[in-house]
């Protein structure tokens, strides 16, 4: 099947083995419609604005303007040293690159006989969400041994109508809950979080929720109630709980004065607060 739906296509990592079960494709489209403070890529979140910014620091010139006046980048000369994204004002990335199905189903064959299947991220990908249905759909045609997952921040509704061939399609869901209390995810993401809560309770109910991952940050959020509700609704139940303990890494340099890296102990101290709940798999 032949389709002309198109979406912004930040990277490819090959092979990853944190992205799902097995050794899985990581896809990760461009866009993002939360702004966490401690974003670990916030080169995913904006389309590029051509402001021209990166031109004089790419050492390979692989960067230029068009006659339209929007950048260009040569995907042949560059040799990703991501100088443009380190001083990129804009939160986003020149070397983004719009694709369609027939070209990831290219890169899936590639390395099909070593994967267990794809994982689509971002930014957010659900905001690909008919994309992302055309491709799971020709993924499971061609690959029918592939699984299809999805790493969310569950900023849709995805037990809406127009949202039912997409879940339909995908085999599970990864979520982020990045907060509890509303006006904790409002300060954090710029986002409520009323839909992240209301889709770990339907994707469980349905039997698609395969992993539930929370970023510790102490000074952000009362930890010890984000992790004990998500507990709640794990309890006895095969879903993995991620408790990810956050790092400075790639954080943007103004943001990671703010923000209080928790202690070890702190960290084994929140799970230990969770494992009479009976969830199959806590990890760190």
């Amino acid at each position: 099947m032949e389709s002309n739906l198109t979406a912004p296509l930040n990277k490819i990592i090959k092979f990853s083995n944190v992205d799902g079960p097995g050794n899985r494709m990581s896809i990760f489209f461009q866009g993002c419609n939360f702004n966490c403070l401690y974003c670990h890529n916030p080169e995913t979140i904006s389309m590029c604005n051509s402001c021209g910014a990166c031109l004089n620091v790419c050492p390979t010139k692989s960067l230029s303007f068009d006659e339209n006046g929007l950048v260009i980048w040569n995907k042949e000369t560059c040799v990703n040293c991501d100088l443009c994204i380190k001083f990129c004002k804009n939160s986003s990335s020149p070397k983004i690159e719009l694709v369609d199905v027939q070209y990831l189903l290219k890169e899936i064959k590639r390395v099909k006989p070593f994967i267990k299947g794809i994982t689509v991220s971002g930014g957010e990908c659900t905001l690909q969400y008919k994309f992302l249905t055309e491709l799971f759909k020709e993924v499971k045609s061609n690959f029918p041994d592939l699984t299809c997952f999805v790493d969310t921040n569950g900023s849709l509704d995805l037990s809406e109508k127009k949202y039912e061939k997409f879940v339909e399609i995908t085999d599970a869901f990864m979520l982020d809950i990045k907060a509890w209390k509303k006006e904790e995810h409002l300060n954090l993401v710029a986002f409520e979080n009323t839909n992240p809560l209301k889709n770990i309770e339907f994707l469980k109910e349905i039997g698609k929720l395969y992993e539930v991952r929370s970023v510790i940050v102490p000074n952000l959020l009362d930890c010890k109630n984000l992790v004990k509700n998500v507990a709640t609704i794990l309890s006895g139940t095969d879903i993995r709980y991620k408790i990810i303990k956050y790092r400075p890494i790639g954080v943007r340099e103004k943001n990671i004065n703010n923000l209080v890296v928790p202690s070890d102990e702190f960290i084994e101290t929140l799970k230990n607060s969770i494992v009479d709940f009976k969830i199959n798999s806590i990890t760190i």
